[in-house]
């Protein structure tokens, strides 16, 4: 988990989804001077994927009105409680398929809505003498059924075609944000052309996917038309001021713009850039529609402290029974101490069960992973494969030298060298480091590209709110049964 690689990945290297580029293809006539249509009329060619959340939404609701004896008796109460959550989550954006979101994102807005409509329920309707509990179970349902069926829609719309986008802005900046996505394909965004100035062609690095380069507005308003664009992703803030005419013409289309951050951002003394999720490991923001994100707030280091000293006591068998053969078996040494750096580049000393002696402090300070090498016995080779060697950093979090949640401590010889090759490594360090990261539920782990990972941990750093630390939390465990090792 904490072994990183300078060199790309097997699986950082150009997919064939890359090779296989969806061209532009020649107008049927002539398009000199051609608008876009106007965007009331784009909008009706949205995938009929937006009405089936709100059926999902109105099934729900009569599944919670069954569980209430004689509700069917008021159908314009449950029409009402219906129709009153459905306004709410279209108010939320919940139905907007261009944002992509999971079902654990949407777990604490779609279940707080619910709860208001249930609540206006009982406080005003003919079946307020109904018992709470009545209520509760009702509610209950309801959040069940909603979560299920979006969950469902979901997996349906991850099997279907991913959504087709534009990136626009310089080639340089461009080629590497294309490249990435492809090599994400489950975020669901397919980039499908470059939009750029035709100097940038010529000047722009030749390397990356083969994707269509657009020069022109007509060239970009057919390549819109005929791959069915919904999605635009803007790469720089230059480049939204640089393309406003542009940009505007595309928000008019009923197309969703999103801001990409592709570069190393810069962050001032007043703390977090405002962002509104992450896309591939990149900071997004929204531009058309408007909108802005939300942030939690306390209890990041309340939760870390409940959950590892309640870990701590349910593993203490596992960590005695490791303790014990690793000494009958390697000898004195059970625990490894090693110099990490953690936040604002503070060092600190991390634990782990002892897998390998290296042969001087020096190897251990500047020698890659160890993990796959055969002179490991093979329970050290155990413990790697299944993370349990990562357990004593439990104690690590209760010290409060690390998070349950965060990017991965690097050691300092390697924290210096990725910091004057990759681009924003440092910013990693503006929050406590983490035993595991949303870099890791992405699949980096172990020897993958470090400027993948660099670009997922400040995403994580720029969007965190206490749900997406749970969200991450529950993904990992399911991880941990299928491991792949450190």
């Amino acid at each position: 988990m904490t072994a990183e690689s300078t060199v790309p990945p097997p699986a950082g290297q150009q997919p064939r989804t890359a090779e296989r580029a969806v061209s532009v293809l020649a107008p049927r006539g002539p398009v000199a001077g051609r608008r876009l249509p106007a965007g009331r009329s784009r909008r009706r060619t949205r995938r009929a994927s937006r009405v089936s959340l709100p059926l999902v939404d109105l099934a729900a609701a009569l599944l919670g009105a069954l569980v209430v004896p004689g509700a069917l008796a008021y159908p314009l109460v449950i029409a009402l409680l219906a129709a009153g959550v459905m306004a709410l989550n279209r108010h939320a954006r919940l139905y907007d398929t261009a944002l992509v979101r999971g079902v654990l994102d949407e777990l604490p807005a779609v279940c707080g809505r619910i709860a208001v409509g249930w609540t206006a329920v009982a406080a005003f309707s003919p079946l307020r003498p109904v018992p709470l509990a009545v209520v509760a179970g009702a509610f209950a349902v309801h959040c069940a059924a909603a979560c299920a069926g979006r969950a469902a829609h979901g997996r349906r719309a991850a099997r279907r075609r991913p959504e087709p986008a534009l990136v626009v802005g310089p080639v340089a900046a461009a080629r590497p944000v294309a490249a990435a996505l492809l090599r994400q394909p489950g975020c669901g965004v397919r980039p499908v052309g470059l939009v750029t100035n035709p100097l940038d062609v010529l000047t722009g690095p030749a390397e990356g996917p083969k994707l269509p380069v657009l020069t022109t507005d007509q060239e970009t308003h057919r390549a819109v038309i005929q791959n069915g664009v919904e999605t635009v992703l803007v790469v720089g803030a230059a480049t939204r001021v640089e393309r406003a005419a542009l940009l505007r013409d595309l928000a008019a289309y009923g197309c969703v713009l999103w801001e990409l951050d592709a570069g190393s951002p810069s962050y001032g003394f007043g703390g977090r850039r405002e962002s509104a999720g992450q896309l591939a490991g990149f900071s997004r923001r929204l531009l058309w529609p408007a909108g802005g994100p939300r942030r939690g707030g306390l209890g990041k280091r309340v939760l870390d402290l409940v959950l590892s000293g309640t870990l701590l006591l349910l593993v203490c068998p596992v960590l005695l029974v490791c303790a014990v053969v690793l000494r009958v078996m390697d000898g004195p040494g059970v625990v490894f101490r090693q110099e990490r750096i953690g936040k604002d580049g503070r060092p600190f000393t991390l634990l782990k069960f002892r897998t390998h002696r290296p042969a001087s402090a020096h190897e251990a300070a500047t020698r890659w992973s160890v993990a796959n090498e055969q002179e490991m016995s093979r329970f050290c080779q155990f413990l790697r494969r299944t993370s349990l060697d990562e357990l004593p950093q439990l104690w690590n979090v209760c010290r409060g030298d690390m998070s349950l949640v965060g990017p991965r401590p690097e050691r300092p010889y390697f924290v210096a060298v990725f910091s004057q090759t990759h681009p924003g490594y440092r910013d990693r360090h503006r929050m406590r480091t983490g035993i595991t990261g949303l870099a890791q539920i992405h699949g980096l782990r172990g020897d993958t590209s470090i400027e993948d990972r660099c670009r997922f941990d400040n995403a994580y750093i720029d969007n965190w709110s206490l749900w997406q630390d749970i969200c991450i939390l529950v993904r990992t465990a399911v991880l941990f049964v299928r491991p792949t090792g450190s």
